[in-house]
């Protein structure tokens, strides 16, 4: 059995940021299932949110506005304003620690304009803002070796409980696919999102709910699942992200007639409207048929641009371009449509990231959550762009704090490791002995389709009941399917089918919140119930699992500051 004080399972910049705050007096492990700098937050591309006001006069009171209004009134608004307050403190820390920013003329850090933001606070390295950050992080991490064991290549299986207790992780070592039980004093996850879910998403393929539906399944609720955002930009039938920052530069939306449709939507914001009304406006125009040439796609035009700008401020979105489409946005738009990008929602935690079980705030001790797999919420039902990188900072820091503050001086709890390793064992036989003629690949395939065309830009309850139906139906085809690599060193195949079956639990709890929220609100929007219903639906969904299935309950929203009222742009 391994050993450590602290196990932080992902480490993209929240897994990175609580293990910089945790070695600092415990012996901690990372475990992350690819190398960290290969983490999902580096492809994050448009900036960091801070009111420094660095280009005109702004304040964390209008930040914390921006953003629960950007989240339709959904958030915990003491959990955001402790969030907003604490983002210029964080961008000059990473600034010391080597994030290389881009500058003003005048060498200040450089901030431009974001969706829904009313002031530019979205500090930028060109549009590698993620990446940046991400390779800074590790590098301190390196920095810190001693304190900090890297797990690279190990696939999280299950959390080790006992009673409320978190007494550790069970995992397996990719490469040799041998199962170990790691024991420690906490559990701190900062897994990621589930976007995989979805035919058309921005997410690496890394981003399969595990760490999520590693919580649910020994009885922590999921909060808030069925708010998922779709970014505007992403690459026609690809997904790939093409940043927020390029209309954030100046860039036009165009529909086939030419117009910049926006126009009709967000008047007053046109294409720097939050990403929720961008992706209804574009998905709205490709429905009345006036896509690109017909076909489900819009145009992002930067050819006003110009050339020097784009290198100088988006250079990877002309080479991603270049790349994938033969498209060169300095001479001709590109082509985009709603993608599959970001979880409001999550494994409940308080601002402190300690994972609680009830609206009533009951911990589980041991077990603390960050990053985009932890809900506060911050975000409420939309998440404004450049919010979730400071989301992962902040809330990292948090959390490597509260699970200093936590493990000090605490014991080992019991852990039987024989038992532990059986219940893994018997999941690995049970995939091996499998004699079935269902093909994963085609499971896989048939759940992105049923959730993106049944529970995508646009929901309503016919549809959502069908999706439901066919992932049941998936659910059952899973446990016939056929297993062609039967061997133990570095099987990619047995790891994508346990994060299939993930994924699909998580694909039902999705539709079944969704089904249950009768209104619209952010990054959820029913065709049958379009309008915001305060009075019955100003809650978070809290979703249990049961014998006899899911059991939503609810949870209040915090309100100080901000009384909701009605969202426009």
């Amino acid at each position: 059995m391994i050993q450590h004080d602290v196990v932080i399972v992902g480490a993209g910049l929240a897994g990175m940021r609580c293990a910089l705050e945790a070695c600092k007096e415990l012996d901690v492990a990372v475990l992350t299932k690819v190398y960290p700098s290969r983490s999902h937050s580096g492809a994050a591309q448009g900036g960091i949110a801070a009111s420094l006001g660095n280009s005109e006069p702004d304040s964390w009171e209008e930040h914390m506005f921006d953003t629960v209004k950007g989240g339709d009134f959904l958030n915990d608004q003491d959990a955001v304003e402790e969030y907003v307050k604490a983002a210029p403190r964080i961008i000059y820390e990473l600034e010391h620690m080597g994030c290389v920013f881009s500058r003003t003329p005048e060498g200040k850090i450089a901030q431009r304009s974001f969706g829904g933001h009313s002031k530019p606070r979205a500090c930028f390295s060109a549009d590698r803002t993620g990446h940046a950050i991400l390779h800074a992080l590790h590098e301190q991490l390196m920095k810190n070796s001693r304190s900090v064991k890297i797990y690279n290549e190990w696939y999280m299986h299950s959390l080790v409980i006992d009673g409320d207790q978190c007494n550790g992780v069970i995992v397996s070592n990719i490469q040799t696919g041998e199962v170990e039980v790691i024991r420690a004093k906490a559990v701190v996850f900062c897994t990621g999102g589930y976007g995989r879910v979805f035919k058309i998403t921005s997410n690496a393929f890394a981003s399969t709910a595990d760490g999520v539906m590693a919580a649910f399944e020994v009885g922590i609720p999921l909060e808030d699942p069925e708010f998922v955002q779709f970014h505007p930009s992403g690459l026609y039938r690809q997904g790939i992200l093409f940043s927020e920052a390029a209309r954030g530069e100046g860039a036009y939306l165009l529909n086939d007639k030419g117009e910049r449709f926006m126009e009709t939507y967000a008047p007053s914001r046109m294409e720097l409207a939050p990403r929720d009304i961008v992706a209804r406006a574009e998905q709205s125009e490709m429905d009345a048929g006036r896509g690109i040439n017909g076909e489900d796609c819009i145009h992002l035009d930067l050819r006003h641009l110009g050339e020097a700008r784009i290198m100088e401020r988006l250079p990877q979105i002309r080479q991603l371009a270049i790349d994938f489409l033969g498209i060169d946005c300095v001479t001709d738009p590109l082509p985009i449509q709603p993608t599959a990008h970001y979880s409001m929602g999550g494994i409940p935690v308080d601002n402190n990231c300690h994972v609680i079980l009830d609206s009533e705030g009951t911990k589980m001790h041991g077990f603390f959550a960050a990053g985009e797999c932890a809900c506060v919420s911050v975000h409420g039902g939309n998440r404004l762009g450049t919010n979730s990188l400071l989301d992962a900072v902040v809330f990292g820091e948090r959390a490597g704090k509260s699970v200093l503050e936590y493990a000090r001086g605490r014991d080992f709890g019991n852990v039987n490791e024989g038992q532990e390793k059986a219940r893994v064992l018997e999941k690995f036989e049970d995939i091996f002995q499998r004699e079935g003629s269902e093909s994963y690949n085609q499971i896989r395939d048939e759940m992105k389709e049923i959730m993106m065309s049944h529970c995508g830009v646009f929901r309503d309850e016919q549809r959502l009941k069908t999706c439901i139906e066919t992932l049941k139906g998936l659910q059952e085809r899973f446990k016939k399917g056929k297993v062609t690599d039967k061997g133990k060193l570095f099987n990619t195949e047995i790891y994508e089918i346990m994060e299939l079956g993930n994924m699909l639990g998580m694909a039902v709890i999705i539709a079944t919140a969704a089904l249950e929220r009768r209104e619209s609100r952010g990054g959820h929007y029913r065709t049958d119930f379009p309008k915001r219903d305060d009075k019955k639906f100003l809650y978070h969904s809290m979703v249990y699992d049961s014998p006899d299935g899911l059991v939503i309950k609810t949870k209040p929203v915090v309100i100080t500051k901000y009384q909701p009222a009605e969202r426009t742009y």
